[in-house]
């Protein structure tokens, strides 16, 4: 049987709950942030953000016109991540390459087709290092083009191809490798930062700005029941918008999901309670609007996108940068929903990482409920 102040206490907290899911329904900014919101984020991200390159203009220069330089000619021509121009003047490559009309420079020279007999061929490539990513991923790709053309003449038992040896790649986990399979997830990440870090600061501080908290202070309700009747609502809202996005990645990107769902469950409900815990937090502690949106935005949105691994490796940063990410909870999640989805349920990724969100949960939900207070200033 159930305590009388137990059952009082359910009780305030269903009709507390019940007000704030009124409140959610009428609320139209509410509804865009919740469902709108990661829909079009999802939309936007996902197919303007890309680390793929494709139509690369470049320019082939043939000096040396034998059927074998014609047929690497060709490689580049037919590829899907080349636009190519053949020529046969250098110089009017690099006119090219001066004035960016191409990004780079494809040359055979002329006595490639003697130096094919001999099996010393080669390539020169020559790439505008303006953009340091994209000139790497340029001259991977031009070196992938060579490379096929080359594997295909040791097949047809043709001469000695560039090169003396031959070199076999597999990619683990993305064999697509399409850039969204890595991408798709970390959006998730910053939807779900954005949904529950803003829906709680934006409520929070309304009331507090509205005045409508001082009608509760004079009431049985206490602060912790405030604080769970704030959060049930949007948790609800956030797992629909976490719903949207896994059901965008999978069937709208093609991101492969091997994992188990219920794991994605409660990892994914792991960081929607710091999100909404740190909404909270920031909200009750500046009880303004304008100011915990600003504060928001900086503790959570601008670091989920810039020092979780979202879009940059972690590994190449400074030392102090880096140290700092492990205060970060969008760090851990990241790591979390890229395994998840690209490699499984792999436990010694995911009992770690889950196990910093949930310490991270325990502290900021015990840190709102001591800075919230039934009382005025």
């Amino acid at each position: 049987m159930i305590p009388a102040s137990r059952s009082a206490a359910l009780i305030r907290v269903a009709a507390l709950v019940r007000k704030e899911a009124y409140q959610l329904v009428r609320d139209p900014s509410s509804i865009a942030i919740g469902v709108i919101m990661p829909v079009l984020l999802i939309l936007l991200f996902g197919y303007a953000l890309s680390l793929d390159v494709k139509s690369v203009p470049v320019a082939v220069v043939l000096e040396d016109t034998s059927p074998a330089a014609s047929e690497l000619a060709a490689g580049f021509r037919l590829s899907p991540y080349f636009a190519a121009e053949i020529t046969t003047s250098m110089r009017h490559a690099e006119e090219l390459m001066l004035e960016r009309r191409i990004d780079g420079i494809i040359r055979v020279r002329s006595d490639f087709a003697r130096r094919l007999s001999a099996g010393t061929a080669d390539v020169q490539i020559l790439v505008h290092g303006s953009d340091a990513n994209r000139a790497r991923i340029i001259d991977t790709y031009a070196r992938g083009a060579i490379g096929q053309w080359a594997e295909q003449r040791t097949a047809e038992g043709r001469a000695p191809a560039v090169g003396a040896a031959a070199v076999t790649t597999r990619m683990w986990f993305n064999e697509a490798d399409d850039s969204h399979y890595f991408l798709v997830p970390g959006l998730i990440v910053l939807i779900m930062t954005l949904i529950g870090a803003f829906l709680t600061t934006l409520v929070m501080a309304r009331e507090w700005e509205r005045g409508t908290f001082e009608a509760m202070f004079v009431t049985p309700v206490r602060t912790g029941e405030i604080l769970l009747s704030k959060m049930i609502p949007y948790f609800v809202l956030g797992i629909g918008g976490l719903v949207l996005c896994i059901l965008a990645a999978k069937f709208l990107f093609q991101v492969p999901f091997r994992g188990s769902v219920l794991v994605l469950a409660g990892v994914s409900t792991l960081y929607l309670l710091v999100s909404l815990a740190i909404g909270l937090l920031v909200s009750s502690a500046t009880k303004s609007q304008f100011v915990s949106s600003m504060v928001t935005l900086v503790v959570t949105f601008l670091p989920a996108m810039m020092l979780s691994g979202f879009l940059f490796d972690l590994r190449s940063m400074p030392d102090v940068i880096r140290w700092i990410s492990y205060v970060l909870p969008a760090r851990y999640y990241v790591a979390l929903l890229q395994t998840i989805f690209l490699a499984g349920d792999i436990w010694s990724v995911i009992w770690p990482n889950a196990g910093m969100l949930a310490l991270m949960a325990a502290i900021l939900l015990a840190a709102t409920r001591a800075v919230t207070r039934k009382e005025l200033a």
